[in-house]
């Protein structure tokens, strides 16, 4: 217990990060760790319009670069490593299992890893995967300069990513299965005023056709049937997010899609664990609400860890 971390955050989001800087400036003992890079799903994000501070906007690779700065400014250590499970160590701390075969111990843990794209399922997706079927607008977009793509959902994504696309693509075609779009109002605005996006409204994909690339989406209307055949080049499946909470199965109370459910401290099932960010149940999943999140977390985990020390302010 003596030579345990006070905190370990699994996840290097705007999350895992705001409760580094937290826990950091508080003078805690702090890991974190990820396995990619930190910035999470703000790492895609081409701008970020509603960041407080930004009348301008910010990157989203610029954001997450002067958060992990300015934890690490205040002696957050950061390590590149995949948190496989986690379970009670000796001594009250608990043990977090990584790749590679190590474990360390932490009197605290804040899950914050965050939530990934989820996957239509259908012909073609996973044989074009790379190869014309992309989950990242901002990644692949300038790739398809010129060419028509194709966008299947209708949330606040989904329709942002359709506006990126734009500044490269010829045309694109958003396709969602309900009778209007799901994304802000704002949002529906612009796409509806961009005369290179078209609304595809009561339809879905049903296959991605191509041999070596991706040459069509087929997509089927959902009240009458009847199937059409979408040429293109691209097809960006963009339609939510599953959390990545598998490692914390049977360990964690979960919703019924696998979302951590937290008090408003951020308090998980287990005591003197705690969860921030996209792999929460939320309402509303923003890096804003994520930051905020995070730094409830780290106080939260700050106070825990001064109760089992016998240390905590009256």
């Amino acid at each position: 217990m003596d030579n345990a971390y006070d905190l370990v955050i699994i996840g290097g989001g705007p999350a895992g990060l705001t409760a580094g800087l937290y826990a950091a400036r508080a003078r805690m003992k702090a890991l974190l760790l990820e396995k990619a890079l930190c910035g999470g799903q703000a790492m895609l994000t081409d701008m970020i319009e509603n960041f407080p501070g930004f009348p301008e906007g910010v990157a989203g690779h610029e954001l997450s670069a002067r958060l992990e700065e300015q934890a690490k400014r205040f002696g957050l250590a950061v390590e590149q490593a995949e948190s496989l499970g986690l379970e009670r160590a000796q001594g009250g701390a608990f043990s977090v299992a990584l790749s590679g075969g190590r474990k360390v111990d932490a009197l605290s843990v804040i899950v914050a890893s965050g939530a990934r794209w989820n996957s239509l399922g259908i012909p073609g997706e996973k044989e074009l995967a790379g190869r014309g079927v992309s989950y990242c607008a901002t990644c692949d977009g300038p790739l398809f300069r010129g060419k028509n793509v194709v966008v299947v959902g209708g949330g606040d994504t989904a329709v942002e990513d359709a506006l990126f696309l734009t500044k490269f693509a010829a045309k694109v075609t958003i396709v969602h299965r309900r009778d209007r779009l799901r994304a802000a109002k704002i949002l529906q605005e612009r796409a509806f005023a961009n005369k290179k996006i078209d609304v595809c409204l009561d339809s879905v994909a049903v296959r991605i056709e191509g041999a070596d690339r991706v040459s069509a989406v087929a997509i089927k209307n959902v009240k009458t049937g009847a199937e059409t055949s979408l040429e293109c080049s691209g097809a960006f499946i963009l339609i939510g997010l599953s959390p990545n909470t598998e490692f914390m199965k049977g360990l964690l109370r979960l919703d019924e899609k696998g979302y951590i459910i937290t008090d408003d401290d951020m308090k998980t099932s287990v005591d003197g664990i705690f969860a921030c960010g996209d792999v929460r149940k939320k309402s509303l999943r923003q890096v804003v609400t994520a930051s905020g999140d995070g730094a409830t977390a780290a106080a939260a985990a700050g106070h825990y860890v001064d109760r089992i020390r016998g240390c905590e302010y009256k």
